[in-house]
């Protein structure tokens, strides 16, 4: 890991974001988003489920729209437009050819240059266990990104009229222990902290703080962490893995 984070690329257009549940984005990544939006490039987000199992005081069934509209707000601050959801149950996502297939379709859709995503590995540093729903979208986005330009691989996806997309450059991991490269979150940080606050429901039934004190202390924490390594500029760090 190297002692100072490099500044993400730049020269792309498109990016595809890639994560399990509504807020993967919102806790870090979505200032990064923001600033990438200000200059001119298209970003489109992708739920594999709708989060339903994530409140434990309503159940799936009231949750699963009430946390897509929720994302769906939450992209809005940002500039996001384009929101898709596969209908992966929430929690018990697996990972495998089913979930390849259906990253590769939506990366053939969208045809992005950068895929971004959430941290893969077992851990987000130290005894900071992941959850199996992270690290099976994680692995699966990084593996689709090769799936998505290979025609025999998936091929009804072809037969669909989807064809093959190898023009990803670049798969950028967020919340990685191991990140090599940064974006500076002062530009998006405001409209980030906006876009954690839009899953209230959600928040509301994680803690008893006040939602405003929670978000924000949490992006001061989440942004500051990599400051060191950036010129001390708060940052949203990625883990690049060049295609």
């Amino acid at each position: 890991m190297p002692d100072q984070l490099e500044a993400m690329p730049t020269d792309w257009q498109r990016a595809l974001a890639v994560v399990a549940h509504p807020d993967d984005l919102e806790y870090g990544a979505a200032a990064a988003i923001a600033s990438w939006i200000d200059g001119g490039r298209g970003v489109s987000y992708l739920l594999v489920s709708r989060g339903e199992a994530g409140i434990a005081t309503m159940e799936p069934a009231r949750a699963a729209p009430v946390r897509e509209r929720e994302q769906r707000a939450s992209a809005a601050t940002v500039g996001v437009s384009s929101v898709e959801f596969l209908d992966h149950p929430d929690g018990v996502i697996e990972y495998g050819p089913a979930l390849r297939r259906d990253i590769a379709a939506a990366v053939r859709r969208h045809r992005p240059e950068l895929i971004v995503t959430l941290n893969h590995r077992d851990t987000f540093g130290g005894t900071a266990w992941n959850t199996p729903d992270h690290k099976a979208v994680g692995r699966a986005a990084l593996d689709a990104a090769a799936d998505a330009g290979n025609r025999w691989i998936f091929t009804d996806l072809e037969e669909q009229g989807l064809q093959p997309w190898g023009g990803t450059r670049w798969v950028a991991v967020a919340a990685s222990p191991e990140p090599t490269h940064a974006v500076d979150a002062e530009a998006g940080m405001e409209r980030a902290v906006h876009s954690l606050l839009e899953h209230r429901a959600y928040i509301e039934a994680l803690t008893d703080a006040d939602p405003e004190t929670y978000v924000r202390d949490f992006m001061s924490w989440a942004t500051g962490t990599a400051a060191a390594r950036f010129g001390d500029r708060p940052a949203v760090a990625f883990e690049l893995f060049p295609r």
